[in-house]
């Protein structure tokens, strides 16, 4: 399918980055307590992109991204978005929340109305924007999840998926630039997934940076477009997809293994089953190229 990112190019603009959207410069933090958040922070995401956050529990995903959003403030270093600091004022903040949305990895922390539609109009509400431009918002954003048939159901009723979908609506309604989750799989069983994936492809088809957090190794490796692997607060290492088994040293001293899939190409190719060429990243993809080369 041809697609045309943010920046202009077409079908991901390999040859051609798009421009820093989210920058982490050195950026430190440190909990009331005395936990250790971030260490000197650096990460950079560009518009346009499907971003793959990976690490082990306490590695400092989630204290990212409540910085990406502005609902945690640098202690040290900067956090900067579209190329300017982050401005911590009330209407800095405001702007900031329209175009960068936060989805929780529960969703019972994020629905706080009753009814489906009035929690998905919050967020345009709060932006001033007159009732006919928040129905069309808050309709176009159900049905981006494949939500419309639910909106005037109790959100109570709903299945831990449909709530993590009504969440996302809500953050869509805002219009945002950069979507972060932080891990949306988690809880959902294998059709639940299927459905939430196939919402991600159409939300990155339509130009939308994405940004999540996700101990599924396997799943990162197929979808994302650039990998950043966190740990101690730092990230550690940040790569194409494509270029993962070239970092198998800094997965290992994350405690992170490789893919399964990488495991099984370097066997066929061992057994002259499967072209050197040729690295799929996913089953189906390897599927397909031994049929072709059984042709």
């Amino acid at each position: 399918m041809r697609r045309v990112d943010a920046c202009g190019n077409e079908n991901g603009g390999v040859d051609a980055p798009c421009p820093a959207l989210l920058e982490f410069e050195n950026v430190s933090f440190t909990y009331p307590d005395g936990q250790p958040g971030l260490d000197k922070c650096s990460l950079t995401i560009r518009e346009g992109s499907r971003n793959a956050l990976i690490g082990a529990n306490g590695a400092g995903k989630t204290t990212l991204f409540l910085h990406a959003n502005g609902l945690f403030r640098p202690q040290a270093g900067m956090v900067r978005y579209a190329a300017h600091p982050i401005d911590y004022s009330r209407a800095g903040l405001r702007r900031l929340r329209g175009e960068v949305g936060l989805v929780f990895q529960n969703p019972d922390q994020q629905l706080f109305s009753a009814n489906v539609r009035e929690d998905v109009s919050f967020g345009p509400l709060n932006l001033g924007l007159d009732q006919k431009t928040v129905r069309e918002r808050v309709d176009a954003a159900l049905d981006a999840v494949r939500m419309s048939g639910f909106a005037d159901r109790l959100a109570h009723t709903l299945s831990f998926g449909q709530k993590k979908r009504v969440c996302i609506a809500g953050v869509l309604a805002m219009r945002p630039r950069l979507l972060i989750l932080d891990e949306p799989m988690a809880g959902l069983d294998h059709a639940m997934r299927k459905e939430l994936l196939s919402v991600f492809d159409s939300l990155y088809g339509q130009g939308i940076t994405l940004l999540l957090a996700t101990h599924d190794i396997d799943f990162a490796f197929r979808w994302a477009d650039r990998i950043h692997l966190m740990a101690a607060g730092r990230c550690v290492a940040a790569f194409d997809a494509e270029n993962l088994a070239d970092n198998a040293e800094a997965l290992e001293e994350a405690a992170l293994p490789l893919p399964d899939i990488i495991g099984l190409r370097r066997h066929l190719v061992g057994t002259r089953a499967l072209d050197d060429s040729r690295a799929p990243r996913s089953v189906p993809e390897l599927l397909d190229l031994l049929m072709q080369r059984s042709i």
